[in-house]
């Protein structure tokens, strides 16, 4: 199975681009949203951990974000309880798709939590940073701190870009993210 790792800044179009793969795609930040609307026992962990801010099931996102904002070790603490999870959900996925050609890890602590492996192509989605801030300010939970301790816990950009194998310009049109893809897959695949 060809394993294929998505990389970009915050707003770049990341997973936007794992889906037009065609391949079954990992989404962990949508498996983390799924966990604090359906998983009890996340709740009680982050609960416990930070009784101040997390107060309802489901999570609420609301709470974690005011959590992340009020102190900086908050965001380590959530990220400690949801990750093991999320690598259970992981390892399930590969599991699950092990037959599959190729599979799509949309992860974005992909590197940072040594999850990817040497045999794995990694590509990086690289857009403008105006493009970038436009897409994030449509966001509904679009907050400049919370973008910022985000990025503080991600290796620098030009560096995730050096450990790539492939770059595809997002220009935010479906047609060049489309032949850069294809392109991609037509070196791959072989």
């Amino acid at each position: 199975m060809i394993r294929i790792g998505i990389l970009g800044d915050i707003g770049s179009g990341k997973s936007y681009v794992a889906k037009k793969f065609g391949y079954p795609v990992f989404n962990a930040d949508y498996e983390v949203s799924k966990l604090y609307k359906n998983n009890k026992k996340i709740f009680h962990k982050l609960k416990k951990k930070l009784p101040k801010y997390i107060t309802k099931f489901p999570v609420d996102k609301n709470e974690i974000i005011q959590a992340i904002l009020a102190k900086k070790k908050n965001l380590k603490l959530i990220i400690n309880i949801v990750h093991r999870e999320i690598k259970v959900k992981l390892k399930l996925f590969f599991k699950k798709n092990k037959n599959k050609k190729a599979i799509i890890l949309d992860i974005p602590l992909l590197l940072e939590n040594k999850i990817n492996t040497k045999n794995d192509f990694l590509v990086f989605v690289d857009a403008k940073k105006i493009d970038i801030k436009k897409r994030l300010k449509k966001r509904k939970s679009f907050n400049v701190k919370l973008l910022n301790k985000f990025k503080k816990i991600q290796l620098p950009l030009h560096y995730k870009k050096r450990k790539s194998n492939f770059i595809i310009k997002n220009n935010f049109t479906k047609r060049s993210v489309i032949k850069d893809i294809k392109n991609i897959l037509n070196k791959i695949e072989k």
